[in-house]
């Protein structure tokens, strides 16, 4: 199998990263999110093979492969198996008209790099299978088991955010996406003569699973007690900053700052939608760091080395904000950044990075762009 033959695919399905603006861990709180799908992404080649159960899956990226059968799905050792597998359990479990297909992997997305990489491997794959056997699945029927698939197999109590953008985002527009209704909005994103910046601190420090399972159930035990004063709350989506000032003494120092942190975010997700409208670029800006000091305060899913490429952004005032995006522990920083100070600002920051760490840092620019798509008869 290592040596898996190269196919003239029936479909090839784009499925992409995302980053997140604003709404970070706000989504399995029943929150406000601002995420969109990006320009890096992952290609997957499709083809029926005849066969009425045998899968074959290969990754160019980590030269790995692997073989399932249909009638025999069970979690695997391998993490990454375990985002495919998921995905065809759920899919099982709502159609039997899947039968055996191949199916290539290539990616532009780092694993661990906050762009959501296990979102775009999970929708991408369920969008092409969905397609490759006309399955008739709703877009959004794909967002929720996806991420039920990396609930089940994988772990990672996730939102529904990552999923979401990788299917429904467009070019040029931020998702404003209400989680407890599981609806949206498009807002036309005009950074006007800046720029979307992404530095990846080529660390992972291996505790975003865990802390992420952590911190869910850190809100859930303070909507717990939340509960007994209020018995309407059932998430933090509900909970406004005078209900949780009142219950401070109630709660325990930690769970008060988990819940603090949700709180204001929402918030500031509602705000950033009024400036983006508006035209208020630099307030919009401002608010990335007031996030980015949320999350490394109040929710402390941050880490030195995304601190520090925060810290050293303040002092330019060609960069409107940063802040650390997905799950936490390392990964990467999105800045808002003036055109004409994008190469000497990463060569300089670069530079810095290295020098404190001993770390390369990685960087590229992006830009907001659609979700999954595919190509028929691809040649």
């Amino acid at each position: 199998m290592q040596n898996i033959e190269t196919f003239d695919p029936e479909l090839v399905v784009l499925s992409p990263g995302r980053i997140n603006f604003m709404g970070g861990h706000t989504d399995y709180n029943n929150g406000f999110v601002l995420p969109t799908a990006i320009d890096k992404k992952i290609t997957f080649s499709f083809r029926k093979n005849e066969s009425d159960a045998i899968c074959k899956f290969y990754t160019k990226d980590y030269d790995k492969s692997f073989i399932v059968d249909l009638n025999n799905i069970s979690p695997s050792k391998h993490d990454w198996e375990n985002y495919i597998l998921g995905v065809l359990d759920q899919l099982l479990q709502r159609t039997e008209d899947i039968k055996g297909f191949d199916c290539t992997l290539e990616s532009e997305l780092a694993i661990g790099s906050g762009l959501s990489s296990s979102a775009a491997l999970e929708c991408g794959l369920a969008y092409g299978i969905n397609e490759l056997f006309s399955l008739g699945i709703s877009k959004k029927d794909i967002v929720v088991l996806s991420r039920d698939a990396e609930h089940k197999y994988v772990g990672t109590k996730c939102g529904i955010m990552d999923q979401y953008a990788s299917v429904f985002s467009e070019s040029n527009k931020v998702l404003f996406i209400d989680c407890k209704s599981t609806e949206h909005s498009l807002v036309t994103l005009d950074l006007s003569n800046h720029k979307i910046l992404i530095l990846n601190t080529n660390v992972s420090h291996n505790l975003s699973t865990s802390e992420y399972n952590i911190r869910r159930e850190q809100c859930e035990e303070g909507v717990s007690i939340i509960q007994k004063t209020y018995p309407s709350i059932f998430s933090l989506r509900d909970v406004t900053l005078e209900m949780l000032t009142a219950l401070k003494t109630e709660l325990p120092s930690v769970i008060f700052e988990r819940c603090l942190y949700i709180v204001e975010e929402n918030q500031r997700v509602l705000d950033a939608i009024e400036y983006l409208k508006n035209d208020k670029i630099k307030e919009f800006g401002n608010l990335l760091y007031q996030c980015h000091e949320g999350l490394r305060d109040k929710y402390e899913v941050s880490c030195p080395e995304l601190d520090f490429l925060v810290d050293y952004s303040r002092s330019k005032e060609y960069i409107l904000g940063s802040r650390m995006m997905g799950g936490g522990f390392g990964g990467c920083t999105i800045n808002i950044i003036e055109n004409v100070h994008i190469d000497d600002y990463i060569d300089e920051v670069s530079k810095a990075y290295e020098k404190q760490f001993g770390i390369p840092l990685g960087a590229f620019e992006t830009t907001p762009s659609i979700g999954t798509t595919h190509k028929r008869n691809y040649r």
